[in-house]
């Protein structure tokens, strides 16, 4: 099977402590990477630099800039995300500010030289979210419908989050998908996302939800036996730390205005076979669902999210570069994955 390996710009180094987009695609370059799923956090890092700030045309030239940093690395941008907290809002003010919003992304797309936008699952509280799953692919298909209209096209890759208000299960991210039904709206799978809300709980002693492991293979079955390759759009792979103590009031990564799985991801994410950082979700079951069941073939995304991002430490990008591209060859191993050779201009998420 023929994939592409890439890694999201975060994962590499938060920003906000002091580490520069152009050294994280430095070590990118170094450790075999071949594309980036950029996050807006870096690309808006760099515009706020420039006089008069994050403004939208400072965006647009900082999305210049970050083109021609990565063509000179060889590295392809994957997508441009996350375009947050969108589908289902109650406050339709909010909403149409949103597509306004999106307009500008669109140009940041274009600016980037990507055709693909990220879209997770909205996980603002239930109190600001219709209930009503029509309304979200209503709005979801608008966004694909805006996209259409682009030249050239781009399109939208869906994501379940493990703690998404409406939508936190593959599943119900592939029923969004088939439901808003357009050529351009696809979906991301993600390891850590799936496990996350089948398999994991960090509230629990055991770090585990009851009947885990059966959910898992039911899941994955599901999967194989569900989904329209065609509609994946990439995946991204990654595993997560069994926390030694619940994740509940008074543990170190509680944070009451967050349910407990996104503090848990946002600080103790791991590389695909980091078992001895802790690392215990059934990535590898999920993995041969998607590689070898479904039998996908792109880009695969170290998306890592993990408290060392935020260490100033001048060694993190490398040290996270080296990290995931160890994963990688690891993965490539136990999946028979071969990597296929890019061209960097070329920047459409599928091969």
């Amino acid at each position: 099977m023929s994939c592409r390996l890439a890694i999201t710009s975060m994962s590499l180094g938060r920003c906000c402590a002091g580490h520069s987009l152009p050294r994280k695609l430095d070590m990118a370059a170094r450790y075999g990477y071949r594309g980036i799923e950029l996050f807006h956090e870096d690309l808006f890092d760099i515009a706020q630099q420039l006089p008069g700030g994050a403004t939208t045309d400072n965006q647009l030239e900082a999305a210049q800039t970050i083109r021609r940093l990565c063509l000179d690395r060889g590295l392809a941008i994957v997508c441009l995300q996350p375009f947050a907290h969108f589908e289902g809002l109650l406050d339709r003010q909010v909403h149409l500010e949103r597509l306004g919003q999106l307009s500008v992304w669109f140009r940041l797309a274009r600016a980037l030289g990507t055709d693909t936008v990220q879209i997770p699952s909205n996980f603002l509280p239930s109190c600001e979210l219709s209930d009503d799953v029509r309304l979200a692919i209503a709005d979801l298909r608008k966004v694909a419908d805006m996209g259409l209209q682009q030249q050239p096209p781009i399109r939208f890759v869906y994501e379940a989050l493990c703690w998404g208000t409406r939508c936190d299960l593959w599943e119900q991210s592939w029923d969004v998908v088939q439901a808003v039904d357009r050529p351009n709206f696809g979906l991301c799978l993600d390891t850590f996302n799936i496990a996350g809300r089948i398999y994991a709980d960090p509230t629990s002693p055991t770090g585990r939800t009851a009947d885990c492991d059966q959910a898992v293979r039911e899941s994955m079955a599901r999967l194989v036996a569900t989904i329209d390759l065609d509609k994946v759009f990439y995946v991204q792979v990654v595993d997560a730390e069994r926390l030694v103590e619940p994740l509940v009031p008074g543990h170190k990564f509680w944070d009451a205005s967050q349910p407990a799985r996104m503090s848990w991801s946002r600080n103790c994410r791991l590389f695909y076979g980091e078992e001895d950082r802790g690392a215990y979700l059934p990535v590898a079951e999920i993995a041969k669902a998607i590689f070898q069941g479904l039998g996908f073939e792109g880009w695969v995304s170290m998306e890592l999210f993990n408290r060392r991002m935020s260490d100033t430490d001048e060694v993190v990008p490398q040290e996270l570069a080296s990290r995931g591209a160890a994963a990688w060859a690891k993965l490539s191993r136990d999946m028979n994955l071969r990597e296929a050779v890019p061209a960097p201009e070329r920047v459409s998420a599928s091969l």
